[in-house]
């Protein structure tokens, strides 16, 4: 669930299976993919099953999603102002003239240098910075109850990448828009996120607070993560990076019982035969892990 104002951060390696919970809700996938079960709720309604024809009046206009690569979202041949003029076109009835006034206000808005300049130029001669605002700034020109933002920042340095988040806040704020965050990048997660959701391979294992997931990670998969993070306040040579040994598995070849369970140092028999169930630990922090489960209970006994 992600509520208006609220930015919910959905982690996990590459594979895991973020960007395509994104493109289901859209229904973006690709010929080989569909959603099998499960509802998927926008504003109370089910969007699942809908026609293509009701699924293009949602996107950029309701549902608005940033990608992780600029140059492919962004169409080469189209002058930056067509681009953003055609979504307030097609979604909110408006002239060209009309358009091309708005869009420079979405520019100034995402603090675009040179807006009138940017608005006859062509993606390739933008930088990579530039190319990330205007996509926020054409995610946003309909004032979007749901905001998708998948990986915004990879391509970015670090500077960049510290204005654009700043942006995303900034703009969060103003139209208390709801918004998942999708990355792999934890430092990232932490700074702009409500709430936090752990995915691998498919599945939410934990899902918590975000001061309290990196307080008191509980899964052993987020533990995982969380040595992975550097730190950058330890002197040199006293912090050791502890990566976590394999990979995630093929989703055509899911391991029985927990998916993480070869992959886990705390793992034994009954990992390999029961699947987890995701488990509220404590009020707002659930977790999908039978040994956390048990220690639970026997802590409340």
């Amino acid at each position: 669930d992600v509520y208006r104002g609220e930015n919910l951060g959905l982690v996990g390696e590459s594979g895991c299976g973020k960007s395509t919970t994104a493109y289901s809700i859209v229904n973006f996938l690709g010929r080989n993919g569909r959603v099998r079960s499960g509802d998927i709720l926008f504003k109370g309604e089910q969007i699942r099953g809908r026609s293509e024809a009701d699924l293009r009046k949602l996107r950029g206009a309701d549902i608005s999603m940033v990608y992780q690569e600029p140059m492919s979202a962004l169409n080469p041949s189209m002058q930056i102002q067509d681009q953003l003029a055609e979504s307030l076109i097609a979604h909110r009835g408006f002239n060209k003239a009309d358009a091309y006034a708005e869009s420079i206000e979405a520019l100034k808005k995402v603090n675009m240098p040179d807006p009138e300049g940017v608005m006859k130029r062509y993606p390739h001669q933008l930088s990579g910075g530039q190319q990330q605002r205007v996509l926020i700034a054409m995610a946003m020109l309909n004032n979007p109850s749901l905001l998708i933002m998948d990986e915004p920042t990879t391509a970015l340095d670090v500077t960049v990448e510290a204005a654009v988040l700043d942006l995303i806040a900034e703009l969060q704020k103003k139209y208390n828009t709801a918004t998942l965050y999708i990355s792999h990048n934890l430092g990232v997660v932490a700074r702009v996120s409500d709430k936090v959701a752990v995915m691998y391979a498919g599945e939410i294992v934990e899902l918590a607070p975000t001061r309290e997931i990196f307080k008191n990670p509980m899964h052993p998969y987020t533990m995982g993560l969380m040595r992975c993070l550097p730190d950058v306040d330890a002197p040199k040579g006293t912090r050791t990076l502890h990566p976590i040994e394999g990979r995630v598995p093929s989703p055509a070849n899911l391991p029985q019982g927990c998916i993480f369970a070869p992959r886990c140092e705390q793992a034994n028999h009954e990992c390999t035969v029961e699947h987890p169930a995701l488990v509220e630990m404590e009020p707002g922090h659930q977790v999908r892990c039978l040994r956390r489960a048990k220690d639970w209970d026997e802590v409340k006994r």
